[in-house]
């Protein structure tokens, strides 16, 4: 999978600086009564969500406040009995407007860690060393490190999804730098409670003394943001400190992923011109980019998820939004049912695929799944609970089941032989007015990455398709506001002019009914007008899925589903026939995917014109969708459970299942035709789309290595013309005996229908 390094997109409360210890380090607390008001608070709650928009509120505090008699006079003034107390209710009102709290506390005793966990989606304590004698905390006995191993044990009996993590550079040795990695592995190890780990080198800091943290860090990020030019203070460190190098720090990175697989690792982005080298490292997290800064380190700001973005993907990674508590814990187990409601409410795409549905909890029937096995053996239709209980099935042995009764089926409807078919896309334009979030393709017409293909460059890239051996260009743009049914018409005579020989598959039915507004034609003229042009045949893509709801989360302004039939079924009306998409694995729920099948099953019993159906697991790196809503790209194994779900509900309606290489990768294809595929797609030469979206598997096959996909399968392959007409065949080669390659085991037994 391509690599994903998360942030948090958050605002800090520095909800009291007031602390009973005296870090030399330390230049946010104070040992003034130092209280935010209840007005205060709301002021600036308010202020997060209009203006920055944040799914995290940060809680940053000394430790105990209450140590100052005029914080306990104005906790009690707010009608408070302790600092807790206040907390609590500052969380319970970033809750109500959507806001998730983590908090930092210091050190707590397990009651007060109980009581913030009905409030929180996560806490933290940095554990920071495990050497007790360090200069640096002299006067601060909270810092020793069996009370702060206390804490972070009480949280994981607790079960609260826990952030912790050391300081790097506050005159700890080498050694012992590693030795507080293995004590929080340990504890990982035995409660499974901590999220992540903060790898923080130390930096100096002035004295701002009789000044406001939060506030020097709010300008500095603002202006920072504007000008993208930092110009804070380097300061020499003090006696007590300890060099800290980029090696130092990259050491530790591979330390911490010896130790702790699975746990993320945190690198601060403002702390060092280095966090690229260390997620370079496995470095995986860059922590919450504060929108009003680092309070801790005030003239530091981060820098914004924009420039991060930016640099990160000249590294070929992508940046995507987490929540405060991660994926893997954002479960009843782990989150209070209050906070659990927000994340339901607000958050539902970050909550993972666990095969159910993640708004509501669904109740399907443990029989459902078995008999719509059973009952799609036979081609019968399946109803809407019968397809939910398929893709949302999560026992393994119910899987295989599907498994096995979709290869069967793709056995009894396409026989062996896989298919391909040598062809070449070209996007024209990438230049759109639609605004998709789950697309990574199309771009504004002033945007640096549009562009237009010449008709010179055109007519080069259908010349190359030729001398390649294509028989098909498929053709595909975005919606370019500026063009009218005769460019469209155009495109496809010179690509007929140039060669008369190719079949064109051409223009979703996005792009179709753009054409009927444009041109005030019904579909049916519109498409008798692209036959005269040379259209051969259309690209069912554009469906994603087939429910107005999903749409309308995805992509607002795309065509409903209503229209997306009628642009279809005009096509196979003029005698065009098509092929039907679907883009699964992003925000939709099981019940959504069964209407999608249920819409597609009951037009080709209608019209009988659909080629083959076409599963496209969404990609999500480069793509709104991806970037802040935490969808991440769908597991193998759940792309293959719902190619066999596909298969199963189509029945005996369409012959041909294609597996997404592009999309999937060419090693899980080969998988899928053991899950009721039978093609392999195009060889496709260029590929814009997913390309740009954030797809890793390249752009171009040859024949050669789609065939030996196919043979590494145990299956014969077969070169096919865009409608299923046979080219050439390559027979399975003989084994080392000379006798006819037999099945693998593991595929052999796969086929027959069970007792």
């Amino acid at each position: 999978m391509r690599r994903r390094i998360t942030f948090s997109r958050n605002l800090t409360l520095s909800l009291s600086r007031t602390c009973r210890c005296y870090c030399k380090y330390c230049a946010f607390a104070t040992h003034k009564a130092h209280l935010y008001s209840p007005d205060e608070v709301l002021e600036i709650l308010d202020r997060a969500v209009s203006r920055h928009h944040v799914k995290e509120l940060l809680v940053l505090t000394g430790e105990k406040p209450e140590v100052n008699r005029e914080v306990v006079a104005r906790l009690n003034e707010y009608g408070h009995d302790d600092f807790v107390s206040y907390v609590v209710w500052t969380c319970e009102r970033a809750l109500e407007r959507g806001m998730l709290p983590h908090t930092n506390l210091g050190v707590l005793p397990r009651e007060e860690l109980a009581r913030l966990r009905e409030v929180t989606a996560s806490q933290g304590l940095m554990l920071e060393s495990t050497n007790p004698d360090l200069v640096v905390h002299q006067g601060s006995p909270t810092k020793h490190p069996g009370l702060r191993i206390e804490t972070i044990t009480a949280a994981g009996e607790l079960k609260i999804p826990f952030t912790s993590g050391i300081l790097v550079g506050i005159g700890e040795s080498e050694e012992e730098r590693v030795a507080a990695l293995e004590q929080l592995a340990e504890l990982h190890e035995r409660h499974g409670h901590i999220q992540e780990v903060i790898l923080q080198n130390y930096v100096p800091h002035q004295n701002y003394y009789g000044r406001e943290p939060a506030q020097i860090a709010d300008a500095a990020t603002r202006e920072y943001w504007r000008t993208g030019v930092w110009d804070g203070p380097r300061l020499d460190a003090p006696g007590w400190a300890c060099e800290v190098t980029l090696e130092d720090m990259k050491r530790l990175v591979g330390e911490a992923r010896r130790l702790m697989p699975g746990v993320g690792i945190q690198v601060p982005p403002n702390l060092s011109d280095w966090w690229t080298e260390l997620v370079r490292a496995g470095a995986t997290d860059l922590g919450g980019l504060s929108a009003n800064g680092d309070h801790i380190s005030p003239e530091h700001p981060f820098p914004s998820p924009g420039e991060v973005r930016k640099r990160l993907r000249a590294e070929g990674l992508a940046l995507s939004e987490r929540l405060c508590v991660y994926p893997e814990y954002i479960d009843p187990t782990w989150i209070s049912r209050p906070v659990m409601d927000v994340i339901k409410t607000r958050y539902w795409s970050f909550i993972p695929r666990h095969g159910s549905g993640r708004r509501v909890d669904l109740q399907v029937a443990d029989v459902a799944a078995p008999r719509a096995i059973q009952r799609a053996r036979d081609g019968v239709a399946l109803t809407p609970e019968e397809l939910t209980a398929l893709f949302a099935e999560t026992r393994p042995s119910v899987i295989a089941e599907m498994r096995a009764a979709a290869d069967e089926l793709r056995a009894e409807l396409a026989g062996d032989t896989v298919t391909f078919v040598v062809n070449r896309n070209i996007n024209v334009s990438n230049i759109c007015t639609v605004g998709c979030a789950f697309c990574g393709f199309g771009q504004s017409r002033r945007s640096p990455d549009a562009y237009e293909h010449s008709e010179e460059e055109f007519v080069r890239r259908v010349g190359e398709a030729v001398a390649f051996g294509a028989t098909e260009i498929c053709m595909q743009s975005g919606i370019h506001p500026e063009w009218g049914l005769e460019d469209y018409e155009k495109w496809l005579r010179v690509a007929k002019r140039t060669a008369p020989e190719l079949h064109l598959h051409a223009y979703s039915p996005m792009e179709v009914a753009h054409m009927c507004d444009v041109s005030g034609l019904a579909p049916r003229a519109v498409f008798d007008r692209l036959r005269e042009a040379g259209l051969g045949s259309t690209p069912g893509t554009a469906a994603e899925v087939l429910h107005d709801g999903v749409r309308e989360r995805i992509s607002p302004n795309k065509l409903p589903v209503a229209r997306w039939v009628e642009i279809i079924e005009a096509s196979h009306a003029e005698g065009i026939r098509s092929t039907v998409t679907v883009m699964f694995g992003h925000v939709e729920e099981p019940w959504e995917l069964a209407e999608h099948m249920r819409v597609v099953r009951e037009l080709q019993e209608r019209t009988g014109g659909f080629t083959e159906f076409v599963p496209l697991s969404f990609i999500p790196f480069h793509t709104l969708l991806g970037r802040t809503h935490g969808v991440e790209e769908i597991s193998r194994e759940e792309n293959l459970k719902h190619t066999a779900a596909f298969r199963l509900a189509l029945g005996r309606t369409v012959t041909n299942l294609q597996a997404s290489w592009v999309k999937m990768g060419l090693d899980a294809a080969t998988e899928s035709l053991r899950w009721g595929v039978n093609d392999l797609g195009g060889t496709l030469m260029e590929e814009s789309i997913s390309r740009m979206a954030g797809s890793y598997h390249g752009v171009r096959l040859t024949p050669e290595e789609l065939v030996a996909a196919a043979h590494r399968a145990g299956r014969p392959a077969a070169e096919r013309t865009t409608l299923y007409d046979i080219r050439r065949r390559y027979a399975l080669p003989p084994d080392d005996s000379g006798r006819p390659r037999l099945w693998p085991a593991r595929m052999a037994s796969g086929g027959g229908r069970s007792a």
